[in-house]
């Protein structure tokens, strides 16, 4: 064993010593050079923790209403209907059926004989249908396309992107029936159907389309979602009821988004219930593109206004209002919410991606590629919406 004298043990206590402290003057060395690489390298990692591929700044819009052809001015009030498609701005009022670039300039007018006339459009295309009536038709802004006279009391008619209409009407024997037109109006596809059909979506390039059917069960009404192909005899798949009467259907790559009045629940590509949500308060308004999803809900009593966002299925991610709202559209990945003095985008992850303030006399809106169209019961305003 070594033997050490008084100036040993002194020594080598202060080498222990000198040893600690350049250890401690490493590690914080190290820390500092790690905080300010994280600084100056911020721009690179930040947006991914985040969860975002890059950061936003929300955008404030100007809110400023459109002059020259704008607003444009509704006979008929509030029984009109708008839709804004592939650049083109259509209209239809009690008498007339009016189509309109961006700019408010317009391109026709057409006097329609429906009594009570529904409206349905895409890329450019109107279908215009008389509920409870017997004839419809698909026309543009060029004219008339083909007009239909069903034999049967239509109950409603939907158009797709691709210029394919399902009709379902009435029927003797059955429920229902569901018939649907190609582009030229000629029949691709006919179904009788045992229960009521409450909606139809049709799928991509319009080969097929999404169903959903209302029935009763166990004393209360449940609505069941089911897939087609137009070539295929055997439907796809087929969900079970989920417990709401049922609204909208809205179909996508892997399945479908059902709407209803007290509920609403995705459907997977199997036909499996993948997930389910049930309102506190009334229903407001929904839409769905794409398999993203926003439906507002409004609680008066309870003074709570929210919007409910679906970034497929799984839970919502909720957004507070302090005020009712009042329409809701989903487009380009991003949710537009009106409120009483406001229009706002989110994306699906909850940031606010833009504003613009309106004031109180708007009851709806249609979204275009660089435009807000406002809805009020006498006429169209138009603002700029940058998101």
């Amino acid at each position: 064993m070594p033997m050490y004298d008084a100036n040993d043990m002194v020594e080598l206590k202060n080498r222990k010593k000198r040893k600690k402290r350049l250890m401690r003057l490493t590690a914080i060395l190290i820390v500092s050079a790690g905080a300010a690489g994280a600084y100056f390298t911020s721009d690179m990692w930040l947006p991914k923790l985040r969860g975002l591929g890059r950061q936003y700044t929300t955008i404030v819009n100007d809110g400023k209403l459109a002059e020259g052809n704008f607003p444009i001015e509704i006979n008929g009030g509030a029984q009109y209907q708008v839709s804004c498609t592939d650049d083109t701005v259509i209209v239809l009022s009690d008498a007339y059926i009016y189509f309109y670039n961006e700019d408010g300039g317009q391109l026709a007018k057409r006097q329609h004989a429906y009594t009570n006339a529904v409206m349905r459009s895409e890329n450019g295309r109107a279908l215009i249908y008389e509920s409870g009536g017997y004839d419809l038709s698909v026309e543009d802004r060029t004219g008339l396309l083909y007009k239909k006279n069903e034999e049967r009391l239509i109950l409603f008619a939907r158009l797709s992107a691709d210029g394919y209409v399902a009709a379902v009407t009435d029927s003797e024997d059955y429920e229902c029936e569901i018939t649907v037109y190609d582009r030229s109006g000629a029949v691709v596809y006919q179904r009788m159907c045992m229960e009521r059909v409450n909606d139809i979506s049709f799928t991509k390039d319009s080969k097929g389309c999404v169903i959903s059917y209302i029935s009763a069960e166990n004393g209360s009404l449940v609505t069941s979602v089911q897939e087609v192909v137009f070539t295929e005899s055997d439907d796809k798949w087929t969900s079970r009821g989920l417990e709401t009467l049922g609204l909208n259907v809205y179909g996508f790559d892997s399945g479908a988004f059902l709407l209803g009045i007290d509920a609403c629940g995705y459907v997977d590509g199997s036909g499996n219930i993948s997930s389910f949500y049930r309102y506190t308060g009334e229903l407001a308004g929904g839409a769905s593109s794409g398999g993203k999803s926003a439906v507002i809900i409004n609680s008066d009593d309870r003074r709570k206004y929210v919007m409910a966002m679906f970034d497929g299925a799984g839970e919502p991610y909720i957004i507070n209002f302090d005020t009712p709202l009042t329409d809701v559209k989903v487009s380009g990945g991003l949710a537009y919410v009106m409120t009483q003095d406001s229009v706002l985008a989110y994306d699906f992850s909850g940031a606010l991606r833009s504003t613009a303030q309106i004031n109180d006399s708007y009851i709806g809106f249609e979204r275009s590629d660089n435009y807000v169209f406002l809805e009020s019961f006498s006429k169209i305003d138009r603002i700029n919406y940058e998101s």
